[in-house]
């Protein structure tokens, strides 16, 4: 994967140079959009690919070939995406259907780039899968039984997916253009200061003097900065880089110390108020507004940290996990002043958004000078031109690289999404699952938990996420979910990957840091993550837990009851008690959380 690649070709300091003015480029672009009022679907999204594929075929090129075509594929990506821009308004006119062999090119170009983009920043999984839904677009009529389709003209069928809002450049990759690619710039910007340092020294005042301090130091300072990075596997290289030595130095086992770091990190992708781009594609895909999106997160994720706070106490019970020394822990002041680094832009971002009434990316792009301007100072106040100058180019190069991941996710998921429609597969998949549960929510939730935990295992959690929802939401909803009720549930049940094996990146990536075998980490992630398991089942069983907004009370007496069920059941299942104990526990646990409290 891209994010892995340990050799680059392009080192030199000129290169990083070049690149950084190209994500200082991408930055003014997305932000330019916030303010310049109404701008083409049919340009910006077409620039936003443009100002990508330069990080994804050049700057991540692996091999003197790999450099060679990518620069190629880079022209041909720049000249494709323009012809777009610069012919906007007349292709706006053609609803959809190509014209002549140039626009038939231009179409099979853009497609192809998209696919080779996706396949070289995340692998062959997205790729195919894409490539298997194109196939069924322009093959599907020959396909016999109710799986095939009609058949579709192939001028309309690619040139939606290619001139129209209906793939490449439809409503996901609008998302990724208007509100991701922001909140990436604000993430960027963050960790470019004393952002991060301010959440591990607030983490480590808060609990490093408790028993198991150091892992929950891990938890606290990963749920924080996980709210602003949405990647788990970013999470566990920045936080885990401080918290995996602290708990090593202290004598924790290697396969606590990597779980603990995995499954923290984890959860930063369902920590409110940033969450990740997923809930910006929420966003779009349920309609219902980011705030609401926010408070119906806001409940899951703490009972998610809750499950595994307990379950680090009943870790210690087995081994004596010590806190941090008075020493290694930060002093007040510098406590109060590091945390102002993030908790200023927080704060306005937080008062735009839900006292002002503006939207997320607006409030964001305030959230952003303000940040920007707190580069200027470190932690003991002091003002550095050449080290502000270097944080700047820091936000720049990390918030291009990291929006061009995105867009190249995304953009591929939008042909999958584009051929869906099309076509009415999701509507005949949706028809099946239905028919394989009969007709029943339970059996239909764990069919959907079980495409999305297979998909996630090959494809990132947002698009993971958006293809099973394209094709399950429905179906759960048919059978009585709420929209959102829906949504959340197939989001958690995509995270199930990250700490799931056979494929578990948060968990590999801890276990290399921690040098200890990647099972032994996994089979300890599992039980300290016992929330993202069950709390989607608790969502469905208690269903008032996501009406923070609407009914506050019963969403509380909602969480305090599978907050009591999640304690017992991680306490049973990791503590040294009695076989007998424990069971009572897990059984008592169960029924809290699945035994509705009044009507339903």
């Amino acid at each position: 994967m891209v994010a892995q690649t340990e050799t680059r070709l392009l080192t030199a300091p000129w290169s990083r140079a070049v690149f950084a003015f190209l994500g200082a480029v991408s930055v003014a672009f997305h932000l330019g959009l916030i303010f310049s009022g109404l701008v083409p679907n049919l340009v910006a999204r077409p620039l936003h690919m443009m100002l990508a594929l330069p990080w994804i075929f050049v700057f991540a090129a692996r091999s003197g070939m790999g450099l060679a075509t990518g620069l190629l594929l880079t022209v041909a990506g720049i000249a494709a995406c323009g012809f777009v821009v610069l012919n906007e308004a007349a292709l706006g006119d053609q609803y959809g259907a190509l014209e002549g062999a140039l626009q038939f090119v231009i179409a099979w170009a853009l497609l192809l780039l998209v696919l080779e983009m996706a396949r070289r920043a995340i692998g062959w999984p997205l790729p195919v899968v894409a490539a298997l839904a194109l196939i069924y677009g322009l093959l599907g009529q020959h396909i016999p039984g109710e799986f095939g389709h009609p058949g579709l003209p192939v001028s309309s069928f690619l040139g939606t997916l290619t001139i129209a809002e209906g793939g490449i450049w439809g409503s996901l990759t609008g998302i990724s253009v208007n509100v991701v690619a922001i909140f990436v710039i604000l993430g960027a910007v963050l960790n470019a200061g004393e952002a991060g340092q301010g959440f591990m020294n607030l983490a480590s005042a808060a609990a490093g003097r408790l028993k198991g301090g150091a892992a929950k130091v891990s938890v606290l300072s990963s749920a924080l900065f996980g709210s602003i990075s949405g990647s788990a596997s970013a999470n566990v290289a920045s936080t885990g880089a401080v918290t995996l030595p602290a708990m090593r130095k202290l004598g924790y086992p290697r396969a606590l110390a990597g779980a603990v770091e995995a499954v923290a990190s984890s959860g930063g992708q369902i920590m409110p108020p940033l969450i990740g781009a997923g809930a910006f594609v929420m966003v779009e895909l349920t309609g219902v507004p980011y705030t609401g999106i926010v408070s119906a997160a806001l409940l899951p994720a703490i009972l998610y940290f809750l499950a595994v706070w307990v379950g680090i106490n009943a870790f210690a019970q087995r081994a004596n996990l010590a806190g941090l020394a008075e020493a290694d822990r930060p002093d007040t002041k510098t406590v109060v002043v590091t945390s102002l680094f993030f908790a200023v832009p927080f704060a306005i971002l937080i008062e735009r958004m839900f006292v002002a009434g503006f939207t997320p990316q607006y409030a964001a792009c305030m959230a952003i000078l303000a940040a920007a301007c707190m580069l200027l100072i470190d932690g003991r106040l002091t003002l550095s031109w050449p080290r502000t100058l270097s944080r700047l180019e820091d936000a720049a190069f990390t918030a291009g690289k990291q929006t061009a991941m995105i867009a190249s996710i995304i953009l591929c998921a939008s042909i999958i999404i584009g051929v869906l429609g099309q076509t009415g597969l999701g509507v005949k998949i949706t028809s099946l699952i239905l028919s394989l549960s009969g007709a029943q929510l339970w059996p239909a939730l764990l069919l959907t938990a079980l495409a999305c935990l297979i998909l996630g295992m090959e494809v990132p959690t947002t698009a993971a996420y958006v293809i099973c929802v394209s094709v399950a939401g429905p179906a759960l909803q048919q059978l009585g979910l709420d929209l959102l009720q829906a949504h959340l549930f197939v989001f958690w049940f995509a995270l199930l990957s990250t700490i799931t094996p056979p494929v578990c990146g948060a968990v590999f990536i801890a276990a290399g840091m921690v040098e200890e075998n990647w099972l032994k980490v996994a089979g300890r992630a599992m039980l300290l993550g016992i929330g993202l398991y069950l709390i989607p089942l608790g969502m469905i069983a208690n269903d008032d837990l996501i009406r923070l907004a609407d009914a506050p009370a019963a969403a509380f007496l909602a969480a305090v009851k599978i907050g009591l069920g999640l304690t017992a059941i991680s306490y049973g299942i990791i503590a040294p008690k009695a076989v007998w104990f424990r069971a009572t526990l897990c059984a008592g646990g169960l029924g809290l959380l699945f035994y509705p409290v009044g009507p339903s």
